[in-house]
């Protein structure tokens, strides 16, 4: 298995990843638009083992007798979504917390947050697009003040606006209501484009939804590495959806993470004095 953490890494590997991880350029994007594309975060070779482990994850979590296919979430069952991906395979928990991932979370939302949630969603020709919304206005009611959460995107094939790129309005992480949001958002949404291997942070406050899969020929697959902070409720229960198994050699900063110890998510206490 190719691992993500960065003391497995080979070292010419491990020089490229120093060299690619998040930049100022990228740090004055993500604030001014709400997101940012890094390049070449992945290797093919990287890129192509973690392709092939989702479509298996995507089996298993139907003999499981999860669903793929969410009624109400997408319109039809071309939108394959894989939940749970950090039970399927232990891979997804090798790259929840790749450095960039941590490194980008850390640097939006300071050191104080969780894993909430990782996803998985393929594309394939025909898919539809989902409902207009942003991640943040999910887990938590306006007014939406900080950038307390965000997306780290995973592309796991060349992503265009053909073959399904979320489809975004940039600068919407600044709509504090929903009464600020344009009735015609989706005549003024773009969509992310970048090659497989890149890796899209995107701001939760960000409103946008899947694209459309018009190609014949395109899958389109990506992983959605939901992080908040810690005192917003995760999206999945990690506690009772990684087994035990999956739970046993994990480390104590990611016990913390996903919310695991007796005391799950507590900041450190602050009083008066530290004002």
């Amino acid at each position: 298995m190719i691992s993500f953490r960065e003391h497995d890494y080979a070292r010419d590997e491990l020089t490229q990843l120093k060299k690619i991880m998040l930049k100022a350029s990228h740090q004055v994007q993500l604030q001014k638009d709400g997101y940012s594309i890094i390049e070449n975060v992945l290797s093919k070779r990287q890129v192509a083992d973690v392709r092939k482990r989702l479509v298996l994850a995507a089996q298993e979590s139907e003999r499981r007798g999860v669903p793929t296919y969410i009624e109400g979430l997408d319109p039809n069952e071309r939108n394959v979504r894989v939940f749970n991906l950090m039970d399927l395979d232990p891979i997804f928990l090798e790259l929840i917390q790749h450095p960039l991932a941590i490194a980008t979370a850390e640097f939006l939302m300071g050191p104080d947050f969780i894993i909430s949630n990782f996803t998985a969603n393929i594309a394939k020709p025909g898919s539809g697009s989902m409902k207009i919304h942003s991640d943040l206005s999910i887990v938590l009611p306006e007014p939406w003040l900080e950038p307390w959460s965000l997306n780290i995107i995973w592309c796991l094939d060349d992503v265009t606006k053909d073959n399904g790129g979320t489809r975004f309005l940039p600068g919407s992480h600044r709509f504090q209501r929903l009464s600020e949001v344009p009735r015609d958002i989706a005549d003024r949404m773009t969509a992310f484009e970048a090659p497989a291997g890149s890796v899209i942070a995107m701001d939760g406050r960000v409103w946008h939804t899947s694209g459309k899969n018009v190609t014949t020929d395109q899958e389109r697959a990506l992983l959605f590495g939901y992080y908040s902070r810690a005192f917003i409720r995760p999206q999945w229960n990690h506690s009772v959806g990684l087994s035990q198994a999956s739970q046993r050699d994990l480390s104590p900063r990611m016990q913390h993470w996903l919310g695991l110890g007796v005391s799950a998510n507590i900041a450190p206490l602050r009083g008066l004095e530290d004002r």
